[in-house]
């Protein structure tokens, strides 16, 4: 009973990190943060964070790192880490937060296919299983598409009654033409993309190589390098790196700490136990709880557009884990 519940309950903390990720990350690039040096520094702590834990913890258990080994990671790195963090900051950059969760929820039908074409999940076009799956995510997609292209009205469920200072002077100071309601939907599905393909590239290295924390390091490692090159690329003014904010540095030691070291080796040794399918299903849960905080926090609108997607989304999830 406990080893079925402890995989639940490790994605749905999973999920909690994430929400207090977008809402921290958000607040960051509005007070002038660029997006790519945010990732650059989220790989850099994330790294500091977990080394100590795979030297100290695993130096006795960890097998051998072969050249194999190695490769994987990096493969791991160049999807789970800098692809699907470049583009998914990017995209929160040009869109809101609630929309940049909307979207990333076509991670189960995008981890449904490359599984599938990796197989490491059979189809079965033939039995009523299969065909709910293959429909799912064309529901899914589907529901993605439209979030991107219709927004409709606004739905009035008044303020919320939770002031947050801060948030409050941010929101004041920023308006809603920095977003842009193509570009950034776009870059956040190809974000959940890239993260699909590390969902199904991470079943076999974590097989493989079972050190979740060692792993965890090496791939954190090889990103802040790439992703620290892609910034410095983008901006290598000295202002632009400052941490002197306190809203950058919470947002950054955040991302680092608990989404890349904690929430990666949450998801290696999920996926290692119940399959990469199962842990993606879990995704859905992460636009609920940024919703309400976006809303409370934020003061983020909501639109006829998000629900209808929500609807969409729930029939989906539930055919594809059918």
């Amino acid at each position: 009973m406990l080893a079925d519940f402890m995989p639940f309950l490790a994605n749905v903390l999973v999920q909690l990190g994430y929400a207090g990720m977008n809402i921290t990350s958000k607040l960051a690039m509005e007070s002038g943060m660029k997006p790519l040096v945010l990732v650059a520094y989220r790989q850099i702590f994330g790294t500091l964070a977990i080394a100590p834990f795979a030297f100290f913890l695993e130096r006795k258990t960890r097998p051998k790192i072969t050249k194999q080994i190695l490769f994987q990671i990096f493969l791991c790195s160049l999807t789970g880490a800098t692809a699907n963090q470049v583009f998914y900051f990017v995209g929160l950059e040009n869109s809101t937060a609630t929309v940049a969760c909307a979207l990333n929820n076509v991670l189960p039908a995008a981890t449904f296919v490359f599984a599938a074409l990796c197989r490491q999940e059979t189809v079965g076009i033939k039995k009523a299983s299969g065909q709910a799956k293959v429909l799912g995510t064309l529901v899914c997609v589907g529901g993605a598409m439209l979030l991107s292209f219709y927004h409709g009205h606004i739905i009035d469920i008044g303020e919320s009654s939770i002031h947050w200072k801060y948030s409050d002077n941010m929101t004041s100071k920023t308006t809603s033409n920095g977003s842009n309601f193509f570009l950034g939907p776009f870059l956040v599905m190809v974000s959940a993309v890239a993260w699909a393909v590390w969902f199904v590239i991470q079943g076999p290295t974590s097989k493989n190589f079972p050190a979740p924390y060692t792993c965890t390091a090496l791939m954190c490692f090889m990103s802040s390098i790439e992703c620290t090159i892609i910034g410095l690329f983008s901006d290598h003014k000295v202002s632009a790196w400052s941490l002197s904010s306190s809203i950058r540095l919470i947002a950054a030691l955040y991302a680092g700490i608990v989404c890349n070291a904690i929430t990666l080796c949450l998801l290696s040794w999920s996926i290692q136990t119940r399959g990469p399918l199962y842990v993606s299903v879990f995704s859905p849960l992460l636009l609920v709880i940024v919703a309400v905080l976006s809303w409370a926090l934020l003061r983020e609108k909501l639109y006829v557009g998000t629900y209808v997607y929500k609807i969409y989304k729930l029939y989906g999830v539930h055919a594809i884990n059918f």
